[in-house]
């Protein structure tokens, strides 16, 4: 059984950093890819960023590129999303997610498995 438990997130000024994690169990991730989604109240699930994990091949969507960096650690089993400079909208709940689409897919129906989420809160 496929399991993903994210961590890492909390509350933290506008400006500043905050790294989650996602810890995958229970499959074989060497051809999935791993991505980053995130839901704001009233507002649509959106996709965050996204690595192959097998190749490392990374994407990002334009409102966090230059600021977010994904990242894995294989041994561990674990995706990373490190947020920095963050903004008051970037405020929402952060979902990882394992997908066995062939490369990084900003689609969330593409993704299989998800975790519960973790609350990312930035005040302004």
């Amino acid at each position: 059984q496929v399991q993903l438990v994210e961590s890492g997130g909390g509350l933290v000024q506008a400006g500043g950093s905050l790294r989650v994690s996602c810890a995958a169990s229970g499959g074989t991730f060497s051809t999935y890819s791993m991505g980053w989604f995130r839901q704001a109240p009233g507002k649509e699930r959106e996709f965050v960023a996204g690595i192959k994990w097998s190749s490392g091949r990374t994407d990002y969507a334009d409102s966090v590129k230059g600021r977010f960096t994904i990242s894995r650690d294989n041994a561990k089993s674990t995706v990373f999303l490190q947020m920095n400079s963050l903004k008051p909208e970037d405020t929402a709940l952060y979902y990882c997610a394992a997908s066995n689409w062939i490369g990084v897919t900003w689609v969330a129906s593409r993704y299989k498995y998800w975790g519960q989420g973790t609350q990312v809160t930035v005040s302004s």
